[in-house]
């Protein structure tokens, strides 16, 4: 799985995915920090990345509308704030969840994360 981290997420919760074989870059890695949605979903369809936010909102929309005009997409995982802390102490948590849905087909889809241990 390739996986982008919006830029809410730090490039340590990237390591610790790389760590479990993902193979996970952040927006800021990326060089895009600071640029809007619409930009940061292109870099990650344009680049075969799945998309890991907790942006529902805007992200929803794009992926929603990416689909309705006939284009493809490599996932968009939303891990909301309200199951998932950002900070050191939950990249144990969303690292699992992720890993959960690694192995599935995720063209195309918008799939909520569960947090199924300790944040």
């Amino acid at each position: 799985m390739k996986l982008l981290l919006d830029e809410m997420y730090a490039v340590k919760l990237a390591q610790v995915l790389r760590d479990q074989g993902i193979d996970a870059a952040t927006v800021t890695e990326f060089g895009m920090a600071g640029r809007s949605d619409a930009d940061v979903f292109a870099a990650a369809t344009d680049g075969g990345y799945a998309l890991l936010t907790e942006n529902v909102s805007d992200f929803a929309r794009l992926c929603s509308e990416h689909v309705a005009a006939g284009r493809h997409h490599s996932g968009l995982l939303i891990a909301l704030s309200s199951r998932f802390s950002r900070r050191p102490v939950g990249y144990t948590a969303l690292a699992a969840a992720v890993a959960a849905v690694a192995g599935d087909q995720l063209n195309d889809r918008l799939v909520y994360l569960e947090n199924r241990g300790a944040t």
